[in-house]
């Protein structure tokens, strides 16, 4: 999506890292906050797709932020995500 304005950062770019600003993790992304909040003032088009995200958002929050997943459930996905590094080190390993 680009609202064919000229802009510092492009649409395409701000509205990839969107996500990761709405959950306050724009650290994690390639832009940072005041870049993502500068442009979204300057370009209506991402700032109505921030809005409606923000929306969805705060929906889902209040409809299922209270949900917990079960232990079962969270002890397999740990085990699954320690099952991974294992391998991605391993292979690492190999390549050296």
């Amino acid at each position: 999506m680009s609202c064919g304005e000229p802009h510092d950062l492009d649409c395409v770019e701000v509205l990839g890292q969107m996500y990761l600003y709405l959950d306050a993790e724009t650290s994690r992304g390639t832009l940072g906050t005041m870049e993502i909040r500068h442009h979204l003032e300057e370009c209506a088009p991402c700032l109505r797709k921030y809005g409606l995200e923000e929306q969805v958002k705060a929906l889902v929050a209040r409809c299922c932020g209270n949900d917990q997943a079960p232990a079962r459930l969270r002890d397999q996905v740990l085990l699954h995500i320690a099952q991974i590094r294992r391998e991605i080190t391993e292979q690492q390993v190999a390549e050296t």
